[in-house]
């Protein structure tokens, strides 16, 4: 199971942790700070519940609070980026880690680039580089992200949910599927992933600690001072911001729009998916719903 998240994890973790918005103050109220909003108003009989989660993260800091298990226990369905539940998920994800058209990690590298991340993978991560060779470069910055934790037990938000959802006996959904998610990474030159991986291994310290300001912003719930932290350029991928973000959130509020009038459902997907004029909030407002931030604590 925790090879399953992890997999995941690498899937959808660079476009919720590195690919934000440029500074577009959302939030203006500090009262507005929350990670759990309940989504009420526009025709809906019952409310719904949207909930920004943190893809990898030490155990101890994932926080379930009471209001958060009420908010799916009210829920029919749970949705979502991926269909954590389903074990066909996870195989997909094995499948599309690779590279289209044959291409290689070898390929996209000097002789001595590709021997500096060579050597990285092995005398770091105990990984022959051999075994990558085809994974899209983006799943291998995914892998360096638990080098820069502070604990050897590292779980997900997502994962922490399923289990809840499991107990409350809530069906899993999936928002995207998983050939959907490959296609994304495949829209993203494989030449700038690999510079990418390069530059984090490069300047792994720097972004160690741009990860742990980041996830003391996620547990302080501070959406403000979060959308300022995810526009850094120097940790960003803000040409690619239309690609990880605007596109799917517009294309999840479509489906959103579709499924709660049926039924109150909770939905999970990364934080960074909240904020800025294009991000979940703003969207559903404008759609008409009434967003209501809840006491998670």
């Amino acid at each position: 199971m925790r090879t399953l998240f992890f997999i995941l994890s690498c899937s959808f973790i660079i476009s919720s942790c590195q690919a934000q918005p440029a500074k577009q103050i959302l939030v203006s109220n500090k009262d507005e700070n929350s990670l759990l909003w309940e989504v009420s108003g526009n025709g809906l009989k019952e409310n719904s519940y949207l909930f920004g989660t943190f893809h990898l993260m030490c155990k101890g800091d994932i926080l379930i609070s009471e209001q958060l298990k009420k908010a799916v226990s009210n829920s029919a369905t749970v949705y979502m980026e991926l269909d954590m539940d389903d074990p066909a998920v996870v195989m997909g994800g094995l499948l599309m880690m690779n590279m289209k058209g044959g291409k290689k990690l070898h390929d996209l590298y000097t002789a001595e680039e590709y021997k500096k991340v060579s050597s990285y993978f092995k005398d770091s991560l105990r990984m022959p580089i051999t075994f990558l060779e085809g994974t899209k470069p983006y799943f291998l910055v995914a892998m360096l992200y638990p080098k820069m934790m502070p604990c050897k037990t590292v779980s997900g938000v997502e994962e922490e949910l399923v289990r809840l959802a499991r107990k409350e006996s809530k069906t899993i959904n999936g928002l995207e599927t998983m050939q959907f998610q490959a296609s994304v990474f495949d829209s993203i030159p494989y030449e700038e992933q690999a510079k990418e991986l390069l530059k984090s291994i490069d300047s792994l310290a720097s972004y160690a600690k741009y990860f742990d300001t980041m996830v003391q912003v996620y547990k302080s719930q501070q959406l403000n001072e979060m959308e300022e932290l995810f526009s850094d350029s120097e940790f960003g991928m803000e040409a690619h911001q239309d690609i990880l973000l605007d596109k799917r959130n517009k294309n999840w509020v479509a489906q959103l729009k579709t499924i709660m009038p049926k039924q109150p459902v909770f939905v999970a997907v990364g934080a960074g998916h909240l904020v800025g004029k294009n991000g979940l909030i703003s969207l559903l407002r404008k759609q008409g719903y009434t967003l209501r931030p809840l006491l998670h604590k």
